[in-house]
């Protein structure tokens, strides 16, 4: 499995790929001219990857299966959120009530909106084909853009938030936002949150601006605060193993936590390492160190596999080293697959 920055002749398979998302996952839309877009805009960015400016590029990554030249898998990072076009969240705070009179204390819970047009770094697109998880897919795919930020740290901010997706149903159906979103907005949840893709107007000329307090709303709705889709369950666990954590925002659409973690603070990026490559050989069973590891010629590549720290630098398994197209004496970065104990 081969992770690489996407490319024009992937577009196809990429949107083949968006067919089998479900509701929730915005940033693997299915409208192929939505995704062109996308592609595009991933294209200019991996172009100039001096510019040490964050300005809202995106950076979009495929997985490829190299023997079946199938993509099956993608991932991506927005260098910052916000700008003109503002981040939007709600911040869930606990605000408590004492009456004297009545003798009775009460706590609630209230959402209250942020916007904020100076955001961090946010990594989202991940998806797996359903037929090519486990056995460390998913897992490689999504440390692999840690790896990138690890590689250029000065494209990104320093604050790295994940939108987890939310509780939505198979027939696109937010609890949250049927009792607080469709009143403001009008439309149905696949169709605003397909929107907020493309134009994210309407946002701002219809969001409450007032605190909401969750005793107003329906049990569904407040049940699905802060919580995610069962699908995204073993990706924000994940993410908590690398440093990431829930700091009382949500989405605003269907209230899907937002978790965050300073750039430095990320595990992959802490402990990964840059050594020259010393031996390829083919490793034995049980030997070595499951890592990630990327290239950076002639272009920016991740795959998994067993490496081997020598005095003289990295061993790596030759699946590995031919999946990346290195050679001995070319420098790779590389990390843990897992959090060392």
């Amino acid at each position: 499995m081969l992770i690489r920055p996407v490319e024009q002749r992937d577009l196809d398979q990429l949107h083949e790929l968006a067919q089998l998302t479900k509701y929730g996952l915005t940033t693997l839309p299915k409208d192929r001219s939505t995704f062109e877009k996308r592609v595009r805009q991933s294209l200019r960015a991996f172009d100039d990857l001096n510019d040490a400016d964050p300005q809202g590029q995106l950076y979009l990554f495929v997985m490829e299966d190299t023997t079946l030249q199938k993509v099956v898998g993608t991932c991506g990072i927005v260098s910052k959120v916000g700008g003109f076009k503002p981040f939007y969240a709600f911040r869930l705070e606990t605000e408590t009530q004492e009456s004297k009179t009545l003798n009775s204390k009460h706590e609630h819970r209230v959402l209250h909106l942020v916007k904020n047009h100076d955001g961090p770094t946010e990594i989202g697109s991940l998806f797996l084909h359903p037929e090519f998880r486990g056995g460390g897919n998913g897992r490689a795919l999504s440390l692999s853009r840690f790896l990138f930020l690890a590689e250029y740290p000065n494209l990104f901010e320093q604050e790295v938030i994940a939108e987890m997706r939310g509780v939505v149903d198979e027939q696109g159906h937010s609890p949250f936002w049927e009792a607080l979103g469709v009143h403001f907005f009008g439309i149905d949840f696949p169709n605003a949150d397909m929107l907020s893709l493309i134009n994210k107007d309407f946002i701002e000329e219809l969001i409450p601006r007032h605190p909401v307090y969750l005793d107003l709303l329906s049990p569904e709705a407040q049940a699905a605060v802060a919580e995610v889709h069962p699908n995204t369950v073993p990706a924000r666990r994940l993410l908590e193993s690398e440093g990431f954590a829930y700091d009382n925002l949500v989405d605003i659409f269907e209230a899907g936590p937002v978790l965050h973690c300073s750039q430095q603070a990320i595990r992959v990026v802490r402990e990964s390492r840059v050594l020259p490559v010393a031996s390829i050989e083919q490793h034995a069973d049980g030997e070595g160190l499951m890592a990630v590891v990327s290239a950076k010629e002639p272009t920016f590549r991740v795959s998994g596999g067993k490496v081997t720290e020598t005095a003289e630098g990295l061993r790596l398994d030759s699946q590995l080293a031919a999946d990346l197209q290195v050679s001995v004496g070319q420098s790779v970065r590389f990390a843990p697959l897992k959090a060392t104990q």
